[in-house]
């Protein structure tokens, strides 16, 4: 094995990063944990190595910070098939806009695939009746409407049921949507 360098690797007592990953000892045992490459945004941008890729421009969906997850892991397509929040599966996940997205089946998940400007939910899965306000506020996912072709998802069961009651509110949230997204840390 080639030398490596001591590099992020905190206070481990032994931390030796090469080519092929980072060799750790802990309560002495020793780990090899596989260095992915680093994105070429990342090398450009003088990040710290290690980090997901850096999302493009049109990357906003909503997603956990922690897991990755879009919609907290609930399948998009089953809002339409099934009527409600449906959890997805880890068996069946894709990665689309810079988010891991979870269903219930592979069929779900090729539907997704091959359309996902139908199953995505609106405004990025941002509570609709926020961005109607000019604001861009987490959503709960089990929160949701279908009006019309399209997903929407709300904070709480109040923000859902004004938004369903005043069409107008829809029409609002279109037109703030484009000020809302650029206002998005990316």
């Amino acid at each position: 094995m080639k030398a490596g360098t001591r590099r992020g690797c905190g206070a481990l007592p032994l931390c030796i990063a090469n080519r092929a990953g980072v060799i750790v000892r802990t309560a002495g045992v020793l780990a090899l944990l596989a260095l992915a490459p680093l994105p070429r945004q990342a090398e450009a941008a003088g990040l710290p190595e290690g980090l997901p890729k850096l999302p493009s421009l049109n990357e906003i969906v909503q997603r956990d910070v922690q897991s990755g997850l879009a919609l907290n892991g609930y399948d998009p397509v089953a809002y339409r098939l099934e009527g409600h929040a449906v959890a997805g599966e880890p068996a069946y996940e894709i990665l689309h806009q810079g988010a891991v997205w979870r269903f219930v089946s592979a069929a779900n998940r090729a539907a997704f695939r091959d359309a996902p400007e139908i199953y995505a939910p609106a405004f990025a899965g941002f509570d609709a009746s926020a961005v109607a306000q000019g604001r861009a506020v987490d959503s709960n996912p089990q929160e949701f409407a279908i009006i019309g072709s399209r997903l929407f998802l709300f904070r709480t069961a109040e923000n859902r049921k004004r938004f369903i009651a005043d069409s107008s509110l829809q029409r609002l949230a279109d037109g703030q949507w484009a000020s809302v997204s650029e206002s998005l840390t990316r």
